[in-house]
Parts: C-alpha cells; structure tokens; sequence
C-alpha cells in the first residue's frame, strides 16, 4: 500500500518512539534482579516515549488537540482534531520484559475516527488503518477479520481483571460460560494489540471492561477497515465512552452478544 502523508506522520512518530522503548526494554530486564526494581524506569520509559510522539505529531501538525494516557487531555486552537494516544500499552508486559507491547495512535475528526496505527516493536509488527482506505499489516498484507461462523472454531481473546480493577466475579461468571463453547482462550496483556490481532484473523472475538480511549481508538478503526463488528458489550457503538468492548466478525458477534448478556 502507499501510505497516506498523514499515515507517515503516524508511523515515523510511532518508530521514533519505539526505538526508545526497546533501549529501554533492555535496560529493564536487567533492573530485573535489583532489589527496588524497575518500576519507576518503566514508568519513565512511557512518560519519554509519550513526549516524542507529542512532539513529532505537534511539529506536523501544530494545533490539533490531544488526549493521552500519561499527560490527558491537551486542547489545541484546532477543535476539530484530536490525536488519542497510548505510547505504551502493555506496560505490566513490558515491566516484566515480555515483548508484547504496542504504541497506539489514533486521529479522531470531528468525533470520527479516521485514521489508526498499532505498532508493535519488538515483533516488527507495524498495523495501519484509514478510513474508508482498508487496514494493512507491514504495509504489504490487507487484513481481514477472521471468517469463522461457529464458537466451538474460535479463539477468543480477553483482558482479565486484577488487584482491584474490574468486577472479577462478573468476568469468572462470563468465563465459565464461554470456555466449554470454544476452541481456546488467550490473554496478552496489550488490549490495542489485541483488536489488531482481531483484524488481521488471528484472534476470532475479543471482550474486555473498563479500558480507556487510548487502549482502543485505533484498534476500532483497525477493526472496521478489517471487516469487523465492533461494539460495547451491549451491541451499541459506545466503546469510546463505556470502555467496555466485543469485537468480532458479524455472525460471532451476534452469538457473543446473546452469550454475555446477563
């Protein structure tokens, strides 16, 4: 595919980031065996990796706002864009030296996402979406949501909640439904590289509550270029707002829809 020059700006912010983040995902798993531990570096390492894609992405284009995960919400003189960005989701993975972590970058226009990128550095991945334009893997392979019909076929993909975040017996209520039904359950800590697995038909259906507009913006347009159905848990285009999130082909979605309900 030939890149749009806004997807370029995207992407260069998102690789220059990136490069740090894997300095600093070196550096972590040696502070693994010090006794403090490497907590207070991986939250330097996001709050740096967030300052370059502002910057890259306010030098391009100067005057839009921004919602980010680190430094909120920044009101620009341009009121019709906001960049939503999470520089670094997957942060308990990466704090562990586990190499599934994203940075995620989304353009909303006048409440409309248009346009996406999930990257993930340390497998190479860089996934990119425009609206009305398709979404692509590496800029070489158009991705599809996967086609199966049936659950019993299907892997699912979630987030589990922990240490006090989300309704735990609800999600065991959920689970307990759902894993006799399916062919697997998988869970990779990094919910925007999740919803780009799910475009590019290697997860079936993914679920999961209470995640923020940064985890998710360009996942959903990811999502939709792919194919996809994409909803909060009760069917309704609301993800952005709930946090809550079902995404799967049509014909998945509607049986995951009936099986969540409570």
């Amino acid at each position: 595919m030939a890149r749009s020059a806004l997807l370029n700006i995207m992407v260069q912010a998102a690789q220059k980031a990136a490069r740090g983040l894997m300095r600093d995902l070196g550096e972590v798993e040696n502070l693994q065996v010090s006794l403090k531990g490497p907590g207070d570096f991986v939250s330097a390492a996001d709050r740096r990796a967030e300052k370059v894609i502002y910057e890259e992405l306010e030098r391009a284009r100067p005057g839009y706002s921004f919602l980010m995960e680190e430094g909120g919400a920044i009101e620009g003189t341009d009121k019709t864009h906001k960049w939503i960005i999470d520089p670094l989701d997957g942060t308990t993975n990466f704090l562990h030296g586990i190499p599934l972590f994203s940075i995620s970058i989304a353009l909303e226009r006048e409440g409309v996402l248009v346009a996406g990128v999930i990257y993930c550095p340390a497998l190479d991945d860089l996934f990119v979406a425009e609206r009305g334009q398709g979404a692509f893997l590496n800029d070489r392979f158009r991705l599809r949501v996967a086609n199966r019909k049936s659950l019993d076929l299907s892997v699912v993909c979630c987030g589990v909640p922990h240490q006090g975040r989300g309704d735990l017996v609800l999600f065991r209520q959920e689970l307990a439904k759902l894993q006799p039904l399916v062919a697997g359950i998988r869970r990779t800590g990094s919910a925007a590289l999740d919803l780009a697995w799910l475009a590019a038909g290697r997860f079936d259906i993914f679920w999961e509550r209470d995640l923020s507009p940064w985890d998710i913006a360009a996942g959903i347009l990811l999502v939709r270029e792919a194919g996809g159905t994409i909803t909060d848990i009760t069917g309704k285009p609301t993800m952005m707002e709930t946090g809550n999130v079902l995404a799967a082909n049509s014909t998945l979605h509607t049986q995951m829809e009936k099986l969540l309900k409570p």
